[in-house]
């Protein structure tokens, strides 16, 4: 096994504060927030319930993002979650994370935004935006990201934090429109159809419907509840800074304070953008159009205003896809650092990062592109995904056990807690247990709600993740005959 601290030594520090918020922020904001809006506003047709659930979606993000902080405060490795479940319980599950990620979460998600990308381009161009053109466009984007991210972790975080100032500015001309606009709920305006085929894709994820008009406590809570999948998919991708760990200078500081400061800033974006669209097309409006931001831009602008947005929402699409580059190599890379995966991507380049990762997390997510079946992918990944977050998170538990029964040993492992006063205190979860409690209890519904609603879907994610068990134990098997030898 290669000796990891040695290897994570040779990774390029040259992430700052700064360089990690903006990656969590832009690991977040993608074009779910232009979009999903009309899908919560369906399920819940309130103003009140609409800011309700995006503020109970930030709140479990913000929970979520506080147990990372510590989690990341406690360790310089890259590798994020597979770090943590491999140090708290096994590198079976690690391995099993690791791999689930790289065959359907992460490129499933890039595939699915890199092709809504290419339909925005083919729209702004007026072309047709037919799945083999889209799938093009697609594929070129995802060659240029890959290419970039190989030039160095500074040229990937520059690319990353210049698209995600754009974004904000992409968002700011909605948001201040929204404000200034005075209007009664407002009709439809005529959807565009790559935005149509966007809002279809969400329904078929099972995100849209209309809520039950049927009165009683219980309707209330299942409308609520599913008002926060879309809510929870808009929000989710800020723990993949942790991925890049390795490359953060002083990791242990500017890690945990850019997941906070990132997850804060989101949520004020988000609770804003709704807002603004519950004010300017009130909630039966806004559950009438697929295309909210639009909708208001097209208010006060005009057709103009309607394709400003529309490259706004290409530009948030890229920097997602460039944020992904970014940081889930790192897993692979970790993965191959514990003799688990292909020794190649352990390997830097003259830039000082894991260009095969890199690479390797590329050619997935193009092969998936030009296959077209990301939307089915996307179909399985979502009780995948929180059921790994629900792991993660109780390894706060599991961490904090061990640092009480021998601190001394801890502090010699690859994830020692800190306790010592000072300095050294690591961040600590404000309302530990039960905030943490509330994050895993969390993530436990919204699995079993998509278990319950598309059992389906969700048992093929699982038998897609279960499938890396026996990956794992010939990659285990591999090494120690590699070891014996």
């Amino acid at each position: 096994m290669t000796n990891i601290a040695s290897s994570e030594a040779q990774l390029a520090r040259r992430l700052g504060l700064f360089d990690t918020t903006m990656i969590v922020m832009g690991g977040i904001i993608g074009s779910g927030i232009f979009i999903n809006p009309y899908v919560v506003a369906q399920q819940v047709p309130s103003t009140i319930l609409i800011l309700a659930a995006w503020a109970f979606g930030g709140l479990i993000a913000l929970a979520g993002a506080f147990i990372y902080a510590e989690l990341s405060s406690q360790t310089s490795a890259s590798g994020g979650q597979y770090v943590y479940l491999r140090d708290a319980f096994h590198p079976a599950l690690a391995f099993v994370y690791g791999w689930a990620l790289l065959l359907v979460t992460q490129s499933g998600g890039m595939a699915a935004v890199a092709v809504t990308f290419a339909k925005y381009v083919c729209s702004l161009g007026r072309m047709e935006a037919n799945d083999n053109v889209a799938a093009l466009l697609a594929t070129i984007v995802l060659i240029v990201l890959t290419i970039i991210n190989c030039l160095g972790v500074r040229a990937g975080s520059t690319t990353e934090y210049l698209l995600m100032i754009l974004k904000l500015i992409a968002i700011a001309p909605p948001v201040d429109f929204g404000l200034t606009t005075t209007g009664a709920p407002t009709p439809a305006v005529a959807t565009p159809p790559v935005v149509a085929s966007v809002g279809s894709t969400l329904l078929r994820q099972g995100y849209g419907g209309q809520a039950s008009s049927s009165p009683g406590i219980w309707n209330s809570l299942m409308a609520f509840g599913a008002a926060l999948i879309p809510v929870q998919f808009a929000y989710g991708g800020w723990q993949t800074s942790c991925f890049v760990a390795g490359e953060v200078r002083e990791p242990r500081k500017n890690l945990p304070r850019g997941l906070l400061l990132g997850v804060l800033g989101v949520i004020v974006v988000y609770l804003s953008v709704n807002f603004v669209c519950v004010r300017a097309l009130g909630p039966q409006g806004l559950g009438q159009t697929t295309t909210p931001a639009s909708t208001v831009m097209r208010l006060a602008l005009g057709e103009n205003g309607a394709r400003m947005i529309a490259i706004g929402i290409a530009v948030s699409t890229v920097g997602f896809l460039s944020q992904s580059m970014l940081t889930a190599p790192r897993v692979y890379f970790a993965m191959a650092e514990d003799g688990l995966f292909f020794s190649s991507l352990t390997k830097l380049n003259r830039a000082r990062v894991p260009a095969f990762a890199i690479a390797l997390q590329g050619a997935f997510a193009i092969v998936i592109t030009l296959s077209g079946r990301y939307e089915q992918i996307l179909n399985y990944v979502i009780s995948v995904d929180v059921i790994f977050f629900a792991l993660t998170a109780s390894t706060v538990f599991v961490f904090r056990h061990r640092a009480k029964r021998n601190p001394s040993l801890l502090k010699a492992s690859p994830m020692p807690v800190q306790c010592q006063s000072g300095s050294d205190l690591a961040p600590r979860i404000p309302g530990h247990p039960f905030t943490t409690l509330f994050f895993i209890i969390a993530c436990g519904c919204v699995a079993f709600s998509t278990l319950y609603r598309y059992p389906h879907n969700s048992l093929i994610g699982l038998g897609i993740m279960l499938t890396g068990l026996p990956a794992y134990f010939f990659w285990r098997s591999r090494q120690s005959r590699l070891v014996k030898s």
